[in-house]
């Protein structure tokens, strides 16, 4: 039978490829962005306790109720951004499925779709799929900062989306708030939607605050603001995320999510309702990651990496251009097979493969593993 492919150039994802290359050479795994530690106790017993007490079947489609009613009172006491939880906040099966569902909402063909790059894996794709333009503008490599006016000059009358990631992955880096103020001048008087990534919004270092957009209500107007609960309570795997946005678009949002996904795991959205109540958990999170990043950056001290700044995300980035002149990604290979450890090659989130020797760890590890990772890694 032939097939045919709506990504023919399109192959398995590098977190995909270097998770199974680990496992292949048994190599230290600080490609794909998981923690190897155990969540908090009182949500593994939340979502037990639920699926015990009959929350088995189908969710409510746009999310369970009281869960919408608590991410809305904490959005409010974050950013004082009040929303409605039955008509502006969905869940969502994670963010990579919010992201990819408002994709597929709102860009039409031929529209275009403006991209920051290094940009996450998802967002390209999705933007095909809808038989989208890409345009892309690239962070400037020295320190990650977004330039602004080269985003200016990629505005026109087809651009119907802009997509922005902060805290960043793979960088590390965050926006300021003079981002989001140059953000809404260059947005205001148009029907540029934004689509915000903000999966690890509680994971920011050196007593900064997170940008959400939903400080800035222009900005608030023409986005969906996407978060994780993932990231934020150590349970990648259980894929819960959820999205705010005007009622107008999340009245859209809902229509091809319904048919998208439907509805998401009950038990685990009752179980975030329940870990909510726990404050200090994502409070504190920001600190127990700089704590994590403080440590794994001194190990790293002793090696030949460089290390780049790292402003939020558990993510580490460095470059190996003192090492070798190797392409990033036949680097990463050969350090999983030869040293032991696995990284995650930057070039892979550039439309043109642009590689500048840089390599991104996880630090989202316990101690230990990140010792015996460091150990390793000063022998390259």
């Amino acid at each position: 039978m032939q097939v045919f492919s709506k990504f023919p150039e399109l192959k398995t994802t590098i977190f995909t490829q270097m998770s199974a290359l680990a496992r292949e050479c048994g190599a230290i795994n600080l490609s794909q962005g998981f923690p190897d530690f155990s969540p908090h106790p009182k949500l593994l017993e939340a979502k037990c306790k639920a699926m015990k007490q009959g929350a088995n079947q189908y969710a409510p489609m746009q999310g369970y109720m009281p869960l919408r009613e608590r991410i809305a009172e904490k959005t409010q006491e974050l950013y004082g951004f009040v929303c409605n939880p039955e008509t502006e906040i969905t869940i969502t099966a994670g963010a990579t499925q919010a992201i990819f569902t408002a994709i597929l909402t709102f860009l039409n063909p031929d529209e275009e779709a403006i991209l920051i790059e290094p940009v996450y894996d998802s967002y390209l794709p999705a933007v095909r799929l809808c038989k989208g333009i890409a345009k892309f503008v690239e962070l400037n490599p020295n320190d990650f900062s977004v330039p602004w006016q080269q985003v200016k000059k990629l505005i026109s009358k087809k651009t119907k989306l802009i997509l922005i990631n902060s805290p960043h992955n793979p960088t590390g880096s965050t926006l300021k708030k003079k981002d989001l103020q140059e953000l809404e001048k260059l947005t205001k008087g148009t029907d540029i939607l934004i689509i915000s990534d903000e999966v690890y919004e509680h994971i920011i270092f050196d007593k900064q605050s997170h940008e959400s957009i939903l400080r800035y209500p222009e900005l608030a107007k023409r986005s969906l603001v996407i978060s994780s609960f993932g990231k934020t309570y150590h349970v990648t795997g259980w894929k819960v995320g959820y999205v705010v946005a005007p009622e107008n678009l999340t009245a859209e949002f809902r229509k091809v999510h319904q048919y998208n996904v439907f509805c998401v795991n009950l038990p685990a959205q009752i179980a975030f309702y329940e870990i909510l109540k726990e404050k200090s958990l994502y409070e504190e999170l920001g600190q127990f990651y700089e704590e994590k990043r403080n440590f794994f950056q001194k190990l790293l001290q002793s090696t030949r990496f460089q290390l780049k700044k790292v402003e939020g995300t558990y993510f580490q980035l460095v470059s190996y251009e003192k090492i070798t002149n190797e392409k990033d990604i036949d680097f990463a290979i050969r350090m999983t097979k030869e040293f032991g450890v696995a990284p995650i090659p930057l070039s892979v989130f550039y439309s043109k493969q642009n590689d500048y020797k840089h390599l991104r760890f996880c630090f989202a590890k316990e101690n230990e593993t990140l010792e015996k990772a460091a150990e390793k890694l000063t022998k390259i």
